[in-house]
């Protein structure tokens, strides 16, 4: 049949089973929304601001599990999404952007409104397309879709110019699954590597999970918990996996790094043989790699990307290849070779008997005040409140890292940050992507009064939608990680991190149609956060908690130091 490259694009994102689209219109993409009007296969959300759209549909696919769809205009359209794809990349998570472009004739002759948008995004993409011909349009959109989803996930942006939306051509409906020459991504892991990594393994006496966003990416949340449980080494997940193991079981130990706690970054450090899944030994969890490679140990690395492997830190067994796959793989072998090769248990229970000596140093103790409000209290209550079960999302900053090392996470999927660009401003957006994409959930976004500022026109996209999320502002009239840093780096110079013009929250937040709660008083705290989930679970609600000024984020690894060199507090300064 014959179509319009409009109607084509439409038609390819409902073969995908796309059930959201998160955009704003423009010139160049007229005729694209002129082609959604008249479906109804997937539902438009019609953002504030580009930014907004592509931080929805990262996190919508965050949430989900499935590809993410953002739409843009050309020009500054896709310039103001590159933020948003940017914060994707980073993260490896699923997208697919499609951006208008002027027409083709006009391409390079400095056109109202035209960009180089594969030059400016190649850098931040895994991968991107120019449709200059429409009869290459529906297989670029299907390409898109698989590279965006197959091996490291991530962000494929389609640049479509407006001529090919508007030309017709013959459209076949896709079938069977797409297959690339040039891209055919290693799925099955080494059998050899495999075995070797598990006589490592049972031959440990000191043995350690390092565990990043890869198992959540692959699913592989089950595998791991059995393999910690035959194992039956201590755990820990870095800030984008939080939840791919039990905050609550005893066998985690915290996140590891900068702001780790004591008992994670010491085993890290001490451990003899330790076992990285999906996880890319970055600068915020190991520290100095010189200092980090001191201590002699065995490393294993999983990973579905050979260039994440010994990229920072030198590994002894590599294995490329999806986790869950890998896992599957793995724990039958490790049962059988353990029949056959009893465990040291002695051993391990003197290391276990090491790890717990280091958690009793209780490294996430905090002050507390029957005075002021203080940010870590903020985040006990709300896991109390929502039972741990919430999605919550989070801005960048002080309070995201006070909701990563309190929120006891149990279930991958309900933890939504920007962990490798650390972008301030996703916190709304993202809570806006994760409630259309998991409808009747609690969602909270833990915000700070400087990040909620970068995307807070997005309340009135929450007011279209009918949106509830709650959103929890630790708003301590700084920009908390900026001043933490200048206090212990600067000299206590604080240059351009108070912020002296605060609007009234309430009343902001009220004029676009929600509630607005200010709370003042640490005995005020709960009431006000079930007041928020229960009496008004139908509405947005924005709740100011004014927070201790003074408070930091304890414990700390200065940027360029060891792991083993950390501050657990102010004392250490």
């Amino acid at each position: 049949m014959e179509l319009t490259g409009a109607d084509i694009v439409v038609r390819c994102l409902a073969e995908e089973g796309v059930d959201h689209v998160f955009g704003y219109p423009g010139g160049a993409v007229l005729y694209i929304y002129d082609a959604i009007y008249k479906q109804d296969n997937f539902k438009h959300v019609l953002v504030r601001h580009e930014q907004a759209a592509v931080h929805a549909a990262d996190a919508y696919s965050r949430s989900s599990d499935k590809v993410g769809v953002a739409l843009v205009t050309s020009g500054p359209g896709v310039t103001n999404a590159v933020t948003g794809i940017a914060t994707a990349y980073m993260d490896s998570i699923p997208m697919v952007i499609l951006s208008g472009q002027v027409p083709t004739a006009a391409i390079g002759e400095d056109a109202f409104q035209e960009c180089d948008t594969v030059g400016i995004t190649r850098p931040c993409v895994k991968h991107n397309f120019l449709v200059r011909d429409i009869k290459d349009l529906a297989e670029t959109m299907r390409r898109a879709f698989y590279i965006a989803r197959t091996g490291r996930p991530g962000p494929v942006l389609v640049d479509i110019p407006k001529d090919v939306t508007m030309a017709t051509a013959k459209f076949t409906p896709k079938r069977g699954e797409i297959k690339m020459r040039s891209y055919s991504p290693v799925t099955k892991g080494h059998q050899g590597q495999i075995k070797k990594a598990i006589q490592m393994l049972l031959a440990a006496e000191r043995p350690m999970i390092y565990v990043g966003g890869g198992v959540i990416a692959s699913g592989a949340h089950q595998e791991l918990m059995k393999l910690v449980d035959m194992v039956g080494a201590p755990c820990t997940t870095t800030l984008m996996a939080l939840g791919a193991f039990p905050g609550t079981d005893p066998r985690f130990v915290g996140m590891p790094g900068m702001h780790g706690t004591y008992e994670a970054n010491l085993a890290m450090q001490n451990c003899d043989v330790l076992l990285a899944v999906g996880a890319r030994f970055d600068d915020r969890v190991v520290g100095n790699p010189r200092h980090f490679s001191q201590n002699p140990r065995k490393i294993i690395h999983i990973d579905i990307d050979p260039s994440s492997i010994s990229k920072r830190v030198r590994v002894d067994v590599p294995i490329v290849g999806n986790i869950k796959s890998v896992l599957e793989d793995m724990l039958p072998l490790y049962e059988q070779a353990a029949a056959e090769t009893p465990r040291n248990g002695a051993a391990l229970a003197k290391w276990w008997e090491q790890v717990e000596e280091w958690r009793g140093r209780r490294c996430l103790a905090y002050e507390r005040s029957d005075s002021i409000i203080k940010p870590q209290f903020v985040i006990e209550k709300l896991w109390e409140v929502t039972g741990g079960k919430a999605i919550v999302t989070s801005d960048v900053g002080q309070h995201q890292m006070w909701a990563a090392q309190y929120y006891k996470f149990d279930e991958p999927r309900r933890w939504l940050n920007s962990g490798g660009l650390g972008t301030m401003g996703v916190g709304l957006p993202y809570a806006m992507g994760a409630q259309m994409a998991n409808p009747g959930a609690d969602v909270a976004c833990i915000t700070g009064e400087g990040s909620i500022q970068m995307n807070i026109q997005e309340l009135s996209t929450c007011k279209q939608y009918r949106l509830t999320p709650k959103v929890i502002c630790l708003n301590n009239r700084y920009l908390g990680m900026v001043r933490q840093w200048q206090q212990i780096e600067y000299g206590s110079r604080y240059s351009e991190s108070y912020v002296d013009a605060l609007p009234d929250f309430v009343k902001l937040v009220e004029s676009y149609g929600h509630v607005g709660i200010r709370v003042e008083n640490p005995a005020d705290v709960e009431p006000a956060l079930r007041e928020a989930f229960v009496k008004h679970k139908d509405r947005l609600v924005f709740l100011d908690f004014i927070t201790d000024q003074t408070e930091n984020v304890w414990p700390m690894v200065k940027a360029g130091r060891g792991l083993t060199e950390m501050l657990l507090g102010s004392e250490d300064l």
